[in-house]
């Protein structure tokens, strides 16, 4: 799928996405990777969502963002709930949900000038 908005300002957002990659800016990524609306980090984690473990989710809170939606694949799947914890007392949201939805939840949010990330799990 093709994803389209307007005004983007010069920030990174997914243009596409489909079985097993999505699309940065029209460069397409088949990996794990955070994406920010002034930076792209491919590889970020080797991890599925059962085997994410505290550095990786420490990786994420370093991030200085307000929010970062977790996009963990084909499927909603939750990490355990000891992984999540943190990110209430730290300030920041967190929001899991499958990597479409993910996609588009971070367009709209880095379009409206949010400090956000989202964070991809590929499916294996």
């Amino acid at each position: 799928m093709k994803l389209h908005i307007s005004n983007t300002a010069g920030i990174n957002l997914f243009t596409a996405y489909g079985e097993g990659y999505v699309a940065v800016n029209h460069e397409k990524h088949e990996q794990n990777l955070i994406l920010l609306p002034d930076s792209l980090r491919p590889g970020w984690s080797t991890a599925t969502v059962e085997t994410l473990g505290e550095a990786d989710m420490q990786m994420l809170l370093g991030l200085g963002v307000e929010i970062v939606l977790l996009g963990t694949g084909n499927r909603l799947r939750f990490p355990a709930g000891a992984l999540m914890r943190p990110f209430a007392p730290a300030g920041i949201g967190l929001e899991v949900m499958d990597l479409q939805a993910a996609c588009r939840t971070y367009n709209i949010l880095a379009s409206e000038g949010r400090q956000v990330a989202a964070a991809l799990l590929f499916d294996r």
